[in-house]
């Protein structure tokens, strides 16, 4: 079998029609935040979600830290979040007084179940952010009666869910706010950028004040107040209406970037099911209550060697795979400043086994099939 120039593990798709929208946001002289496409693409998630208020912002982690700012949190405070995700899931609300309290992940989806919830609720525990692993959920419908019921304010770390539902309520729509990315590595990008989404309508107001640097200046933009001045204590958290412009263009083709994303995923779950269950090999695990948007594709291999080994073997073959989260319980930061619920096996376990297989939508027939084929070969 030939071997392909490099085959790479992710490659942005940005169209002649995005940098068209750049251009005219350049034109229209208002580069800044809360511009022309800004309000465009605020109002086109809102309607997606059925959202109350959609913040976008310079980044996810900028959207969490929003989001965390929010809860008011006091020293002592506990919020409970996945060990097996991104540092910003966790660093976020400690930056803003939480403690962390890591959680273990279900062994099928990598998402957290509301029976790891309810095993880690105390009564400082203010707040849950859960995270949809690749767009995946378990069972947020379960996780906000529970949150409900407790008390507790539900964050969606939806970064890689957007488009995904859950018993055909859309993931990010459940909790009391989600968060979303736009990083080249999403489904749509505008090459950095976030949003926060805001359900419950008790943080808009707010949310509006601390994204402008703790100012009321988007009342006054709204001729709401006849002057702007400092009320709380926020950031610079608003994205560039040029990115915004290029992000309008990726939201137009959300739908077919979605399906194309879910066709490639689907071809290597045709052509690796068999494969995988004669060799051990765990692949996704999609419930039937989950309409995933085709974010990743990963494999879990038996220990770290083999994976190891693995990634070795598609680099020769000329197809760059790439593992994925580190365990932050287990981190340096994470054991210093959290504290966890047990000894979450499957967070280790998925640190040290998972690999992701190159998804993106540069991705051809004839390189999807070169991709299984080499798979397949590994022994």
């Amino acid at each position: 079998m030939a071997i392909p120039s490099k085959i790479l593990f992710n490659s942005p798709v940005i169209t002649d029609e995005d940098l068209g929208f750049l251009h005219d946001a350049v034109t229209r002289n208002h580069i800044s935040g809360n511009g022309y496409y800004t309000n465009l693409c605020e109002q086109r998630i809102e309607q997606l979600l059925a959202a109350q208020r959609v913040l976008l912002t310079t980044s996810c982690t900028h959207a969490l830290e929003l989001a965390a700012a929010l809860l008011d949190l006091r020293p002592g405070d506990e919020v409970i979040v996945p060990s097996y995700t991104f540092v910003s899931t966790a660093s976020a609300f400690a930056l803003h007084n939480g403690k962390i309290v890591f959680v273990d992940a279900d062994p099928e989806t990598l998402s957290i179940t509301v029976d790891a919830i309810r095993s880690a609720v105390t009564p400082k525990t203010r707040a849950v952010c859960v995270v949809h692993y690749g767009g995946i959920s378990s069972d947020i419908d379960k996780v906000a009666i529970f949150c409900e019921e407790a008390g507790l304010v539900l964050i969606e770390d939806n970064a890689h869910g957007l488009n995904g539902m859950f018993n055909g309520k859309t993931l990010g729509s459940f909790g009391d706010m989600s968060v979303l990315s736009f990083h080249e590595t999403k489904n749509i990008t505008s090459g950095e950028g976030g949003a926060l989404v805001l359900n419950n309508p008790k943080y808009v107001d707010r949310a509006e004040i601390l994204r402008e640097k703790g100012t009321n200046r988007s009342q006054f933009f709204r001729g709401q107040v006849d002057k702007y001045t400092w009320i709380d204590l926020g950031s610079s958290w608003v994205m560039s209406d040029m990115l915004a412009g290029v992000l309008w263009g990726q939201l137009n083709r959300l739908g077919e970037i979605t399906s194309q994303r879910i066709e490639i995923f689907n071809n290597y779950v045709d052509g690796l099911t068999k494969w995988a269950s004669s060799s051990g090999v765990r692949l996704p695990v999609v419930p039937n209550q989950s309409q995933h948007p085709g974010h990743l594709f990963h494999m879990r291999f038996d220990s770290l060697d083999t994976r190891q080994a693995f990634i070795s073997h598609m680099a020769q073959m000329g197809i760059s795979t790439v593992f994925h989260y580190q365990s932050l319980a287990h981190s340096p930061a994470g054991s210093r400043i959290g504290k966890s619920v047990g000894s979450l096996p499957v967070s280790v376990d998925a640190s040290e086994t998972l690999v992701r297989l190159p998804l993106h939508l540069r991705l051809s027939a004839t390189d999807c099939e070169y991709i299984v084929e080499c798979v397949k070969e590994f022994n």
